[in-house]
């Protein structure tokens, strides 16, 4: 009972300051929101699609194994965007046949597909294919003597927004570096795995995403619905030397590249905006509906930003951008820390029902411990409804009640994620390669939701309740 009161305070202790932590960001929302600093702006859907964009415009999509959905993401931003000006460079690798042939399939479809093949077999990394694609556009601009005004970079199961392009276009003129929200949508058949991510990025590209903007702490690449001015790219890849703008060596060079933008002295931003009817402008995309394929995610994700990109980036200047690298990096410490909230409530329940056959005596906690588990429910419960209210403005309230059902399930996959990043880091340490362990993608949003109309109003995130 001693270990068990000693570990509940241990517990106790660190799970407030990450409270207070998490409460902070809430306050500095709210605050930035009332001096409006930060907020959700209104655009003419109409009126913004008939701008011309002010110069050319390539799209870097990286591929390995993704035949069943790159079609699909392809079709639909052709369509939704059919500007001239408009190149998508799809990367692929020679040992890809399936993935290989689609994409050929697309250009043969429409000449503002171009195909670029890696000339090493894959899976290499991420980053690796990106640059690749990059050297490709070079090759593309000397040859025809006309450069791009911005890349664009996607993944191979996005949906685009038709407006994207646009609205790029507008920003890029006061800015280096632009990230638009990311919209993770419910997915059939899989309401809990696959939607405890729709929760997380309602909050994180509702709140947290617009906090760092707002205070200036630099806007990491979420590496999809994002767009860098080609002054900017060229100047990160000179940064780097011969490799090119994105580390081949990292895991989460998406991440990474928003962040050297912004440590160079240029302007990053997060910009969150909807039409007049409400539709908000977002890359949208179905997330793993299975345990394993998040967990794998997860690892990569807190891998690469929490362990691998504290060694590769270090700390950044300022006391915001250096509270954010430290909220970036406390994965791991929090799956340590939910797996023993979880054992603790395991061996109380244990311990009650020990005490309910007489076995040994009741143990009042101290008040010291009563008022810590006090705090924490009180911020358990606040936590939920702040999670809920973020959800629930993008999909309804249905899907509000089922994020406070679907923090058990966020919490466990963090747990999972966390002990594999740690070991997998480990591996890395002792001279393992960085290899691209990408998301399987069977489904894309564009077999279930309804078509973009760029003038129509409350798109497929805009549900009942909303």
């Amino acid at each position: 009972m001693l270990l068990q009161h000693e570990m509940l305070l241990f517990a106790g202790i660190f799970f407030l300051i990450g409270t207070l932590d998490e409460f902070a960001v809430d306050i500095a929302y709210l605050w930035l929101r009332i001096t409006r600093r930060i907020g959700t702006g209104r655009i003419d859907a109409a009126e913004l699609s008939t701008n011309p964009l002010g110069g050319r415009v390539a799209v870097f999509i990286p591929c390995w194994q993704e035949s069943r959905v790159i079609g699909a993401t392809v079709a639909h931003a052709l369509t939704v965007w059919s500007d001239p000006e408009l190149t998508i460079h799809i990367g692929c690798y020679v040992n890809d046949a399936e993935t290989l042939a689609a994409a050929r399939s697309l250009a043969a479809q429409d000449c503002r597909v171009r195909v670029v093949v890696n000339p090493a077999p894959g899976p290499t990394s991420k980053a690796d294919c990106l640059n690749c694609l990059y050297k490709a556009l070079e090759d593309e601009e000397t040859a025809t003597g006309r450069t791009v005004r911005m890349v664009v970079l996607h993944d191979a199961e996005d949906m685009v927004d038709p407006l994207a392009l646009k609205l790029f276009d507008l920003a890029l003129d006061h800015a280096a570096f632009v990230q638009l929200p990311v919209l993770a949508l419910p997915k059939p058949g899989s309401p809990f795995v696959a939607g405890h991510y729709a929760d997380e990025f309602c909050e994180a590209h509702g709140k947290t995403m617009a906090v760092r903007d707002g205070l200036g702490a630099g806007v990491p690449g979420a590496g999809v619905g994002c767009a860098v001015r080609r002054d900017a790219i060229r100047a990160v890849a000179r940064m780097r030397g011969e490799t090119g703008p994105f580390a081949a060596d990292s895991l989460t060079e998406d991440y990474e590249f928003g962040l050297d933008i912004a440590a160079m002295g240029l302007r990053t931003r997060f910009l969150r905006m909807r039409t007049i009817e409400g539709r908000l402008i977002a890359t949208r995309a179905y997330f793993p509906g299975r345990i394993g394929e998040s967990v794998r995610q997860k690892t990569r994700w807190i891998n690469g930003i929490a362990l691998l990109g504290w060694d590769r980036m270090g700390w950044g200047r300022g006391f915001a951008r250096r509270w954010f690298d430290l909220r970036d990096r406390r994965g791991p410490l929090a799956a340590l820390l939910l797996f023993l909230a979880y054992a603790l409530l395991l061996s109380i329940a244990v311990s009650w029902a020990v005490r309910s056959l007489g076995r040994i005596g009741p143990v009042a906690p101290g008040p010291v411990l009563r008022m810590l588990l006090i705090a924490n429910f009180a911020a358990l419960v606040w936590r939920a409804v702040v999670r809920a209210a973020f959800t629930g403005r993008e999909f309804g309230w249905r899907e509000a009640m089922l994020a406070v059902i679907r923090i058990p399930v966020s919490n466990f996959i963090a747990i999972l994620a966390g002990r594999r990043a740690l070991f997998a880091y480990l591996r890395t340490l002792r001279g393992a390669p960085v290899v691209w362990e990408k998301t399987e993608h069977r489904d894309h949003p564009a077999f279930h939701e309804p078509a973009f109309d760029v003038s129509a109003g409350p798109g497929p995130d805009r549900r009942e309740g909303s």
